[in-house]
């Protein structure tokens, strides 16, 4: 196989000379392209000095967007994704590839307990995991890892899909499991990055979180819509109880929440149904 390492970088010419190096020295054969997104200072003079392919974009569009025109310029079989800023060690695409070898589709580097940038972080990956692990019906040990071998024809299904921002690897997690493909988890411990994170716990937080619940309705929307509906339908059943025995009738808020219970499940079996088409060609 031919391996191709994508990695996206945005005014990080502090660290990815050095990184650089350490992946020549790790995986001398491999294609190696950095995505300059749209860098301010000299990350693209530092990569190409240190004999990278770089591809620019004229202005920052985001990492996810970066990873989709890296995916486009490999031309290797397999594709290593891992951050330019010192995080990812090169000596772990060795087990990412062999276990990549053992017949997985996808394997992310997960990060191990002290890995994580703080304590915030780890708790919100934590719950993103559960939640993730939740709707694909499979462990999810770690779903916003950067750090993933992939293979490229397979990774190419779901360009249409990722965002262009910092979601990417949950959206094409999550894409891999609902198409059936097998997704392995290696352990790897994450260094502190060199130079300041582009990463905002609060805002790229809420963000993730949303696109967990946007991508588990296109994974298993029924898992998303049944619980809801489910519970409309207590209230509406609870409230006419308690209305029946105190005035003996039967009263609009229990008529609004029958109502809305049953088009919140039908909402599902049609989603469901949208799923199962934009999933078609790779089922």
């Amino acid at each position: 196989m031919k391996i191709s390492i994508v990695l996206p970088a945005k005014n990080e010419s502090a660290a990815i000379g050095q990184t650089l190096q350490k992946l020549r020295m790790q995986c001398a054969l491999a294609e190696i392209i950095v995505v300059n997104d749209g860098s301010t200072d000299d990350t693209a003079a530092v990569a190409q000095a240190a004999g990278a392919r770089v591809v620019h974009h004229p202005y920052s569009k985001g990492n996810g967007a970066a990873i989709k025109t890296g995916a486009r310029a490999v031309t290797g079989d397999v594709i290593v994704f891992m951050d330019a800023d010192g995080q990812h060690d090169p000596a772990d695409i060795a087990r990412l590839l062999s276990k990549l070898d053992e017949g997985h589709d996808m394997v992310v580097g997960a990060r191990q307990k002290g890995s994580q940038a703080s304590v915030g972080r780890g708790l919100a990956n934590g719950l993103y995991n559960r939640l993730a692990s939740w709707m694909t019906g499979h462990k999810v040990e770690d779903l916003t890892s950067g750090f993933r071998a992939v293979r490229a024809d397979k990774f190419r299904e779901f360009l249409y899909l990722l965002p262009n921002g910092f979601s990417y690897p949950t959206t094409s997690t999550m894409a891999f499991f609902r198409a059936g493909y097998s997704v392995a988890y290696v352990p790897i411990h994450a260094a502190k990055r060199i130079g300041k994170s582009h990463i905002r716990l609060l805002r790229d937080g809420a963000r993730f979180l949303l696109i967990i619940f946007k991508i588990g309705t296109l994974f298993s929307p029924m898992k998303i819509f049944a619980p809801v509906a489910l519970v409309m339908f207590l209230l509406a059943s609870g409230w006419y109880g308690w209305t029946f025995i105190t005035m003996h009738k039967f009263t609009n808020m229990s008529a609004l929440l029958y109502t809305g219970s049953v088009i919140t499940f039908m909402m599902g079996l049609i989603s469901e149904q949208i799923t199962a088409l934009m999933y078609r060609g790779t089922e």
